[in-house]
């Protein structure tokens, strides 16, 4: 696993005017915001253009971002919202049956796409989550969750530590990924206002 930097830092960076910080951001996040204009059945056009909007959204709010860490959440929010309105503005009935409307659309089908939403959502906060943690983290976690298995003593050779404390370590791994502010997002992102653009950023490369 790339010891990736934190998405704080990221943020902190684009927020100066950083392009590659910029780059990288969007690179992170890019399959999130495309897998749920997915979902949503856009025609090609209008998916590209709710995709350009969000990241638009996202460099006039940069600098009011409370919490840049929970940037997932933030972004996941905003794709919905976006792609939601694009869909009415079509005025297209295959665009409009993609939004999860349960006025419109099964009740079992509006489950399962909002579902895969989440799932789509909770990849890309863990993966921001796990590059937060410390290189060694990492690479416990990856050889815990292995396939196929490995064995404590298996780990315990690899990485160079005692069998008894892969346990409390893997514990503490898991403490900070719980608390972990893009992760928690996912619990505000339904109840939190969707920040609408204010004042254009300085700075902040396009």
């Amino acid at each position: 696993m790339r010891d990736d930097p934190t998405v704080t830092d990221l943020v902190t960076r684009a927020r100066a005017g950083d392009k590659l910080a910029w780059d990288a951001l969007v690179e992170r996040y890019a399959p999130l915001v495309w897998s749920i204009c997915a979902r949503y059945r856009l025609a090609p056009a209008d998916a590209a253009d709710a995709g350009q909007l969000v990241w638009l959204h996202l460099v006039e709010q940069l600098d009011n971002l409370r919490d840049p860490a929970a940037v997932a959440g933030w972004l996941a929010t905003t794709t919905r919202r976006e792609c939601a309105r694009v869909a009415r503005a079509a005025h297209r009935p295959h665009a409009v049956a993609g939004v999860l409307d349960a006025d419109s659309i099964p009740d079992h089908h509006a489950v399962t796409a909002e579902q895969e939403l989440l799932d789509a959502e909770r990849h890309a906060a863990l993966r921001a989550a796990l590059a937060d943690l410390s290189p060694r983290s990492q690479q416990l976690l990856a050889l815990l969750t292995a396939d196929p298995p490995m064995s404590y003593a298996q780990i315990s050779a690899a990485l160079g530590i005692p069998v008894g404390s892969i346990g409390p370590s893997r514990g503490r791994c898991l403490q900070q990924l719980r608390a972990h502010p893009a992760l928690a997002a996912l619990i505000d992102a339904d109840t939190a206002p969707c920040a609408r653009p204010t004042v254009q950023p300085s700075g902040v490369p396009r």
